[in-house]
Order: C-alpha cells, then sequence, then structure tokens
C-alpha cells in the first residue's frame, strides 16, 4: 500500500494504530490484579482516556498526552510562552470525551541542559491552561538529559472525575445523531512533523504571511484551544451522546466512539482556515492527505439527536467558539468527509 504523505514524512499512523492495539493487548492482562477491587478499570483501553471506579458511584479518569514536535518551532522561534497550553490542552481536551471534568495535572520536562528561563515561560503556559481548564497543578518532574535530548519534551499527565452513570462511553450515539463540529484555533498540537516539513522549505518562521495575516512562527505557535468549560456546559444542559477530540489521525479518531458497532459518521466541513489551505497547496498533498493528518478547522465534534444540535452549538457561540452542525451518524461504517472515506 502507498504511504501517505504523513507517513512519508516519517509519522505512519496506520503502523503507530497497530502498535497501540498490540500494547493495549498486553497491558490488560494488568486488569486482573484489581478484579473485584476499589480501583477497577471500568472499560478496556482505546478510548479517550483509562477509567477506574472509585466507589459512591464515580469514576476517575485518567490519561496523559504531548506537545509533540511543535516544541520544535517553539525551540526556534525562541519562545516558550505557549506550549504550556498546548501540553494541558490535549489532556484536558481528551478526558471531557468520557464526560469528566478535568480536576488535577501532572507536569513532565524534559531537558538538555538547566535553563531556568526556558523553564520559567513554559511554566506560563501551564499555568494559563491550567486555570482556563480549571485545573490544578499538583506536582511534576524535571529531568535533565543532555545525552538523550535535543532542547526539550514536554508532556503532562492529568485525571478527572465523572458520575459512573454519566460516563459518556459512545453507547448512546444512534443513528440519525448530528455532529456539532467546534472550531480550532489552527494546527493545534498535531501533524507538526508534515507541516513543517512543507512549510519550512520555501519559508522562515519570522517570515509575514499575507495569507495568513502574521508570521508564519506566531500561526505555528498558536496554542491549541482548551474546551473544556463550553463542553461541561453543553454535557450537564443536553443529551450528548459522545465527545470526540480531533487529535493525532484527525478525524479517523471518531472510530473510538462507536465502540465496534455498525455505525459510522458522514461529514461536510466548513471551509478550512488559510493555514490547512497552504500546507495542501505548498505540499501538493490531496484531501485524504489532509482528513487524515489535520484538524482542518474542527477541534472538536460533539455527537447528540437533532433536536439538540442548534442549542449545543449555541453554547459554544456564547464561550466565543465557533460552531455548527457537520454531519450525522450513518448505518454505515466509517468515517467519510465528502466523497473521502477515512477508514
Amino acid at each position: 500500500m502507498k504511504k501517505n504523505a504523513y507517513a512519508r514524512a516519517g509519522v505512519d499512523v496506520r503502523r503507530v494504530k497497530k502498535m497501540q492495539r498490540t500494547a493495549a493487548e498486553m497491558l490488560a492482562s494488568t486488569f486482573d490484579a484489581r478484579r473485584g477491587k476499589l480501583g477497577m478499570p471500568l472499560m478496556g483501553i482505546g478510548h479517550y482516556a483509562g477509567l477506574i471506579d472509585i466507589g459512591s458511584g464515580r469514576a476517575l479518569a485518567m490519561h496523559t498526552d504531548g506537545v509533540g514536535t511543535k516544541v520544535l518551532v517553539a525551540i526556534q522561534m525562541g519562545r516558550y510562552d505557549t506550549v504550556g497550553i498546548d501540553c494541558v490542552a490535549m489532556t484536558v481536551n481528551d478526558l471531557i470525551c468520557l464526560g469528566c471534568e478535568p480536576v488535577a495535572l501532572l507536569d513532565y520536562i524534559a531537558l538538555e541542559r538547566e535553563d531556568e528561563a526556558m523553564v520559567s515561560e513554559i511554566m506560563q503556559g501551564l499555568v494559563a491552561g491550567a486555570k482556563e481548564s480549571s485545573s490544578a497543578i499538583v506536582g511534576g518532574e524535571t529531568a535533565i538529559m543532555g545525552d538523550l535530548v535535543e532542547g526539550f519534551d514536554l508532556v503532562s499527565m492529568g485525571v478527572g472525575i465523572v458520575d459512573r452513570d454519566s460516563i459518556l462511553d459512545g453507547s448512546g450515539l444512534t443513528e440519525g445523531d448530528r455532529v456539532i463540529g467546534v472550531a480550532s484555533s489552527g494546527l493545534h498540537s498535531n501533524g507538526y512533523t508534515l507541516a513543517r516539513k512543507v512549510l519550512l522549505e520555501n519559508h522562515t518562521l519570522d517570515e509575514e504571511v499575507p495569507e495568513l495575516g502574521r508570521t508564519l512562527g506566531d500561526e505555528l505557535l498558536t496554542p491549541t484551544r482548551i474546551y473544556v468549560k463550553p463542553a461541561l456546559r453543553a454535557i450537564r444542559d443536553h443529551e450528548v451522546h459522545a465527545v470526540g477530540h480531533i487529535t493525532g489521525g484527525s478525524f479517523s479518531k471518531l472510530e473510538r466512539l462507536v465502540g465496534g458497532r455498525n455505525l459510522g459518521f458522514d461529514l461536510k466541513l466548513p471551509s478550512a482556515p488559510p493555514i490547512f489551505r497552504m500546507i495542501q497547496r505548498e505540499g501538493h498533498l490531496s484531501g485524504r492527505d489532509m482528513l487524515s493528518t489535520f484538524n482542518m478547522g474542527v477541534g472538536l465534534c460533539l455527537c447528540a439527536p437533532s433536536g439538540q444540535a442548534d442549542e449545543i452549538a449555541a453554547t459554544f457561540r456564547k464561550h466565543g467558539f465557533a460552531a455548527c452542525d457537520i454531519g450525522a451518524v450513518s448505518r454505515r461504517r466509517g468515517v467519510r468527509v465528502g466523497s473521502v472515506s477515512l477508514v
């Protein structure tokens, strides 16, 4: 099978998913250690977060994620004050996909060498993201590993709480549900291996790009949007059946929501923001390459009965997030965006 553009750039999502499935099968054997005890896992590995029973009808959700190769842009720009927001966002946005309220975070910073000024800037972003998501950063780790790391890497681990009868595991998803798409702020923190390969062949990060209305570096360092507050409000006030965070693998991530059932998604996206059009044009990328790598301007998807769609979109708009109906849940498995089939 011919590799897509992202795989040729160095990230083969198909191989990654295969590794993840193998790892999940191996890790599932550890569930036996908690069988019948408080802390027993409540669902298998493969959704947006792991869940364990903590008693009193409640569950604890846990997730970990990082900023990825976006940190290379920060290093090249010498600007570190936004990647902490990305680090928080990539974790808390996944927690809300199970209906969880994020409550606490840990951070992990791996450094090539001690750099107090850099760490201070990174912390500014972590603090801003934590406050935006109403989470507390209760600890972390800083490691100096010059033999292993060039520059730095940044990861967070988060926990959330949810009532067991309010868990959004996708079981409520039904044919005909509408899909509400909420706008992203740009690339967020995914696809940077391909984006950098395409854009930095002909542009510099400090170049003013009229199409973008700012420098390329400023565009690429735009932090990931944090959807926690409006998403939790929508989940509390309306009948939401499932939530999907559009990250690595793009819209194929929605497959996580169906749980192997004969359901799928038929989507029609709004016009993509300029950064995506620029990447596609300059990289000579196909529509399928774009849709299987980048969020294309949609960072979060909520699935709900058709009668709820307008009100859910309005909830996000009240919080300053553009949102609209972008499609429906269908009886046909897989994810289709227009004429492009992703799964």
